[in-house]
């Protein structure tokens, strides 16, 4: 049987989101009924965000990401912040509007929106994101994520192949489009800047999340995913938001677990792996959504450029610096002493090697040989 939500299963979904736009619409309302309230006391009203700073960030073991602290930042209107206060209001009062009609604004819409506030428009564009970033770190503490409330990134998602078929609702005539992700050639299929109105069905028995785009084109050309039943998606560096909830909700609500394949470099490892599976400090405040705390990390490893006598490149200084930094301050390297092992053997060889090292022993060693011996041994995965 399909694990996921099969197509049987829609109308539960379609209901799900209902309810989920309607609670949104509800917290919006009482956030600003309780502005209103307040000014008719004749008080000046305020509004609480977490403070998104490291300051304010700890690593949950338990919960596998690093989360957001208790401080908050009293946003109180005066006549000194009564523009960004009207800009938070106007902002708010747009994501009801949104959600209320099934629309969506990418962060350069909602700044050109602005435009017709009179006093109360951004100048630029880093104002408005600073707005926006406010708000949804408001509405964080009630499990609402910035897509949830309509503001979508500009950015495009990962691009996906294998053994998944993905339903799609048209925002327009509700009509729900079946997509097979097996059936798009040498092409594949494209994330959605956003992912909340998706359902899944698959066999698959992993996803793998792979950093390089020509990786992922070799692994999708020659059928890698019908060889080993899994679920191809391209990160093409470190993941998007899109790509990051896409795998997210296809972890949890698949039940299946999740294989990273990323260069052997400090960056690869700590930067487009660690964001993958537990999130960024900055930005502490939406990782609960958008981290996967079940991934594992298949490769490459620094033992692998030994045991695979793989091309190297020397370490940079920079290389260096961010290894020294993630064994030094990472808390998320700090609990697992495998993770030190490693990076402390990357360091000592000095050397770093691309995924398409394993090129070397012919253009589809990676295929044949490879991940097959990997997959063979998952247990000794990194975590």
């Amino acid at each position: 049987m399909a694990r996921g939500i099969a197509k049987r299963s829609l109308e539960k979904i379609r209901k799900q989101n209902r309810e989920k736009d309607k609670r949104t619409v509800e917290l919006i309302r009482a956030t600003a009924k309780e502005v209103h309230t307040t000014i008719n006391r004749r008080a000046k009203p305020d509004l609480r965000f977490p403070v998104r700073s490291l300051s304010n960030v700890s690593y949950s073991s338990r919960r596998g990401y690093f989360e957001i602290g208790r401080q908050k930042k009293v946003r109180t209107l005066t006549v000194n912040t009564v523009k960004a206060f009207a800009q938070t209001l106007r902002l708010m009062g747009l994501s009801k509007e949104l959600v209320e009609t099934s629309d969506f604004a990418t962060k350069r819409d909602a700044y050109y929106q602005s435009k017709n506030w009179g006093e109360a428009m951004f100048r630029d564009q880093v104002e408005s994101d600073t707005v926006m970033d406010d708000i949804e770190a408001l509405f964080s503490i009630f499990s609402l994520s910035r897509e949830q409330l309509r503001f979508v990134p500009d950015e495009h998602g990962g691009a996906v192949a294998g053994e998944l078929i993905v339903y799609d609702t048209d925002i327009e005539t509700g009509t729900v489009e079946r997509i097979d992700c097996t059936r798009f050639g040498s092409g594949a299929y494209s994330i959605p800047s956003s992912v909340e109105h998706l359902s899944f069905e698959t066999k698959a028995k992993f996803v793998l999340a792979i950093e390089t785009g020509g990786m992922f084109q070799r692994l999708q050309s020659h059928k890698f995913w019908k060889k080993a039943n899994c679920i191809l998606v391209s990160m093409s560096g470190v993941p998007t938001r899109s790509t990051r909830r896409f795998i997210r909700r296809l972890s949890d609500e698949c039940r299946i677990p999740v294989y990273a394949f990323v260069d052997c470099d400090p960056y690869g490892i700590s930067n487009i792996y660690r964001t993958l599976k537990v999130g960024s400090g900055n930005a502490a405040h939406i990782n609960q959504f958008f981290c996967v705390p079940g991934a594992h990390f298949l490769g490459v490893t620094p033992q692998d450029i030994v045991d695979y006598k793989l091309p190297t490149h020397p370490l940079k200084d920079v290389d260096v610096k961010r290894a020294k930094d993630a064994l030094k301050n990472d808390p998320f390297f700090g609990q697992h002493k495998s993770w030190q092992k490693a990076l402390r053997q990357l360091l000592k060889m000095g050397v770093r090697a691309e995924q398409q090292a394993l090129a070397k022993w012919g253009l589809n060693y990676v295929i044949e040989e490879y991940l097959p011996a990997k997959l063979g041994n998952v247990k000794a995965f990194l975590p």
